[in-house]
């Protein structure tokens, strides 16, 4: 027998402590500290402190709005997977239209990806949503034209993409305007479904207490 740790509670509280004993949230509100922290375990890099950027009350404005009943927009299923339906206070619709019937069709009309056109049919459901992107460069920056198109507006906006082409471009864009929008990102190329849902769950946490 190989020897390592197998209790399930205790490999948790040590991960936990691991994460808190090497990050620097020294940068952060207090109301930031769990969400950092889950997202650091989530992906294992204790350095995302320092790249986290945010704007207004992002944790009270998203809770808030979930306590009202405020949908969950989400661009993929991958990020939709990764919430604790449990935690949810007021039994939030979880919305991904990637898959949606219309989707493609849009995509090929619009010249874009399907990720950034299934933001188009977020319309109906935008105003005090919100919006947990966790993985497309392309929906976030579909998103923000939005924004800058129409007068409705979410609650918050928790914006993740990953990759190597247009998710730190997206990510800066939305941190250099906001278009009005509390939220929380990411700096630089990282990010993901597993991030995103562990900054949404995060929040869950703090408003379930």
């Amino acid at each position: 027998m190989m020897d390592y740790l197998r209790d399930p509670e205790e490999i948790y509280a040590e991960s936990f402590r691991i994460v808190r004993e090497e990050a620097d949230l020294s940068s952060l509100p207090n109301s930031l500290h769990p969400v950092a922290v889950r997202m650091m375990h989530a992906c294992g890099m204790t350095d995302l402190g320092d790249d986290l950027i945010f704007s207004g009350e992002i944790v009270e404005a998203a809770m808030s709005a979930l306590k009202h009943g405020a949908p969950i927009l989400t661009d993929s299923e991958m990020t939709a997977a990764a919430i604790q339906r449990a935690k949810l206070p007021n039994d939030n619709r979880i919305i991904c239209t990637l898959n949606a019937r219309e989707t493609p069709g849009l995509a090929q009309k619009l010249k874009t990806t399907r990720s950034a056109a299934s933001v188009v049919l977020w319309r109906r459901e935008l105003k005090d949503s919100v919006v947990l992107v966790g993985n497309a460069p392309t929906a976030l920056f579909a998103l923000l034209e939005m924004l800058d198109r129409i007068d409705e507006r979410p609650s918050a906006l928790l914006a993740f993409p990953v990759g190597f082409v247009g998710a730190r471009e997206s990510k800066q864009e939305l941190a250099d305007n906001s278009r009005g929008v509390p939220f929380l990102t990411l700096r630089g190329r990282r990010g993901g479904s597993a991030i995103a849902g562990a900054a949404l769950n995060a929040i869950l946490g703090q408003g379930s207490k």
